[in-house]
């Protein structure tokens, strides 16, 4: 070892790095060195050793370090309604039981105990930073943030009334007050995230559009999720939707269109000229029953897909290996090619896929010098990944969360050997059964 080796935070050494960058590169016995929340080298473990000395060393002789997964596309407090209606169309879902029940349990403490819920789920999922739409963002940001959880805060607007707000003008000025009081927050990001073409009219859009702007922040909608959706837009209006938003200035580089499973050839074409992502949500999609997201498709036109789970009141579960191996399977039997969507192609979609469409991937989605050190280690000695010939396809084809033992997010040490460092479990659980008691009690709403 060198006289004065450098002084830093952390040193992992593993058995595998996945960077995704460059793609599909794989690296054997080597070390990542952390200071001050960010990476500083990638280097053989035993040059590590005579470079660096840290305060942590950790040894993970069987573990791939990859980057941690990015969840572009969630409903966090939704996880108190996991179950609440299920086996229904997208639209009697929504209407009949979703809806419904918002109206009725939807409040500060409800948002805050649903998302500390989804959380501590993603976190033991791997999960490191997540993009969320609901109410009550501000509470969603303030547990997000005391958790130490990267997220993005969708910064809701809807046309009708909720116990959020009660028209435009009160949702866009909650949500830049929310952005606002976060703007220079190192973990909390925000997003407008008006819900839907079919919820959100022509003249709230074009205020938003001018807002997203002025704050440089991204636009997160649901986009062409159903074919009821479009049908019914075209009847009403005469347009689709994804015309109609691209008449109002919508479709550019700032869009995060989500589902996006009624798309025509030239709307693709049209959409990848926009710069637009799509992010790509296959469980929620096949439980609705809502259509196929032709991703290869879009990744072939050039389009930026990012992967999500959506709620896990439509999913049932937040979990993004589970999500990663359903879109790399569906793919391929949509495109009717089993080379579509490799393993190597679906992690980038669930990591710096993520991080670009959220505008953060000078920050995080790969495991480089100078980014976040957001890392999740995945103990792949297990006999259900074992033999081993291939880390990468190993992750997504046959790991899965449980084999999660390590999460660190910016360098903090959020999960340790399966334990949650910034949460209290316990606490989770408890409030999470006191919700379904007083909503199962309540009027039915659970059946």
């Amino acid at each position: 070892m060198p006289n004065n080796p450098q002084q830093i935070d952390t040193l992992i050494h593993a058995r595998w790095i996945i960077p995704v960058v460059p793609h599909n590169l794989v690296l054997e016995n080597h070390t990542l060195a952390i200071h001050e929340g960010h990476i500083v080298a990638v280097l053989p473990s035993h040059e590590a050793e005579q470079t660096y000395s840290a305060d942590a060393v950790h040894h993970l002789k069987r573990h791939a370090l990859i980057p941690g997964l990015v969840n572009t596309h969630t409903h966090a407090a939704m996880s108190l309604f996991r179950g609440l209606a299920d086996d229904l169309p997208l639209m009697e879902w929504l209407q009949n039981h979703i809806w419904p029940a918002e109206g009725k349990w939807v409040n500060p403490e409800f948002v805050a105990d649903g998302t500390r819920l989804a959380i501590a789920e993603m976190i033991r999922s791997g999960t490191t930073c997540f993009s969320d739409m609901y109410f009550f963002p501000n509470e969603t940001a303030r547990v997000s943030d005391s958790a130490n959880i990267r997220a993005v805060v969708g910064l809701i607007l809807i046309d009708f009334p909720t116990a959020w707000a009660a028209n435009a003008d009160e949702y866009l000025h909650k949500g830049i007050e929310v952005h606002d009081h976060y703007r220079h927050n190192a973990l909390i990001n925000t997003a407008f995230a008006p819900h839907a073409p079919y919820t959100v009219s022509d003249e709230p859009l074009q205020r938003l559009l001018t807002f997203a702007e002025e704050m440089d922040i991204p636009i997160h909608m649901h986009v062409h999720e159903t074919a009821h959706e479009v049908v019914e837009a075209e009847d009403n209006t005469g347009q689709r939707p994804l015309a109609r938003l691209e008449q109002l200035g919508v479709v550019s580089p700032r869009l995060i269109a989500v589902h996006m499973t009624q798309l025509a050839d030239e709307e693709i074409q049209q959409f990848a000229l926009r710069g637009a992502h799509v992010v790509h949500c296959p469980e929620s999609n096949l439980k609705l029953a809502s259509g196929f997201c032709p991703v290869q498709k879009l990744i072939d036109a050039g389009i930026n897909v990012a992967l999500g789970t959506d709620g896990a009141a439509s999913n049932n579960d937040l979990d993004m290996f589970g999500e990663m191996r359903t879109a790399a399977l569906l793919a391929k039997a949509v495109s009717g090619d089993a080379s579509a969507l490799p393993a190597s192609q679906v992690l980038h979609m669930a990591t710096l896929g993520g991080a670009h469409a959220l505008g953060l991937d000078n920050t995080i989605g790969s495991l480089e010098v100078g980014k976040a050190a957001d890392i999740t280690a995945v103990d792949l000695s297990l006999l259900e990944t074992q033999p081993l010939f291939n880390p990468i396809s190993q992750l997504v084809y046959a790991a899965g969360r449980e084999q999660v033992t390590d999460v660190w997010i910016a360098g903090q040490h959020v999960l340790k050997e399966k334990i949650l460092t910034t949460l209290d479990k316990e606490a989770i659980l408890n409030k999470a059964r006191e919700w379904g008691e007083l909503i199962l009690s309540s009027n039915g709403l659970a059946k």
